[in-house]
């Protein structure tokens, strides 16, 4: 599973709340009519992360697919004429944005995150020893562990995503931020 994964702020003339209602119809679009091997996605309202808004209140906005090959699929559905206008709208509200794509590595990403540490790998310490560390607080916490993909990212490598804040060994020195979800719609 791959995850294309948007930031974006809004312009400084647009509330969070009127920002966030732009964001749900183009969300809510995607999921009426899925493009080939689209999963789902998710928007996080979150702040704290220096590579959004340089550390202001941003968005996150997780797109899942099934791998590399429904990533055409994804770009060309999102500006299609069913959803264009809703793209066009949100897309007019934002000042900025940048993105990563990310390989999911441990866990599962069923549930809608709380909170993530992003993080390095420590120096010195290979990618199997990086995964056997953390496998077992992958599975206790129900998370999921996300790997930045070809560089493509502004981001550290590592995504630890969670239902509540999680501390990591010493040595990964995390930047943890917390979500509040505003898509999928909550029960």
């Amino acid at each position: 599973m791959l995850a294309y994964v948007f930031w974006h702020w809004p312009r400084s003339d647009a509330t969070a709340a009127a920002y966030e209602a732009l964001q749900r119809p183009f969300q809510e679009a995607l999921r009426s009519a899925p493009p080939a091997g689209f999963l789902g996605s998710r928007v996080l309202a979150m702040g704290g992360a220096p590579w959004t808004a340089e550390g202001r209140d941003a968005y996150e906005d997780w797109y899942l697919v099934d791998g590399s090959a429904a990533l055409d699929p994804l770009n060309e559905a999102a500006v299609s004429v069913p959803r264009r206008g809703a793209h066009d709208a949100a897309a007019a509200a934002a000042a900025g944005g940048t993105a990563g794509l990310y390989r999911l590595r441990l866990g599962d990403p069923g549930e809608v995150p709380h909170a993530a540490a992003w993080f390095a790998k420590p120096p010195g310490m290979g990618y199997s020893a990086l995964f056997t560390t953390l496998e077992p607080l992958v599975r206790s916490e129900g998370a999921a562990l996300w790997g930045r993909q070809m560089t493509l990212g502004p981001t550290p490598e590592f995504c630890l995503q969670s239902r509540r804040p999680v501390e990591l060994p010493a040595a990964f020195f995390p930047i943890v931020v917390r979500y509040r979800t505003v898509w999928p719609p909550t029960a």
